[in-house]
């Protein structure tokens, strides 16, 4: 499949990325990631692999879109609850009080 990333038009196909990314060891996932067999891989250090480009020269929604052109599952990371929110349970039981001693 054809793909442009970073301005540069790049042959890609699954069997090429699976082979590309194996032996690489993934870096730990702050944001974005791919599944790449049945590791999680930072979206741009997949993409700095396959395009042999500094990750500063493209973005990852680039990459994301042209891993999932080729079937590979993308994942965002979770978003954290904010501080001062309760989730629904919480709340809940924040509402009902505490127990009193009898």
């Amino acid at each position: 499949m054809r793909c442009v990333i970073a301005r540069f038009p790049f042959e890609l196909t699954k069997s090429g990325v699976l082979e590309s990314m194996k032996g690489i060891k993934p870096e730990q996932v702050m944001g974005e990631s791919v599944i790449i067999g049945r590791r999680h891989y930072p979206v741009k250090q997949v993409g700095q692999v396959i395009t042999r480009q500094d990750r500063r020269d493209f973005s990852a929604d680039e990459v994301v879109r042209a891993m999932a052109k080729l079937g590979f599952t993308c994942r965002a990371l979770p978003e954290a609850v904010p501080v001062g929110i309760l989730g629904p349970l919480r709340q809940a039981s924040a509402m009902l009080g505490t127990p009193t001693p009898v």
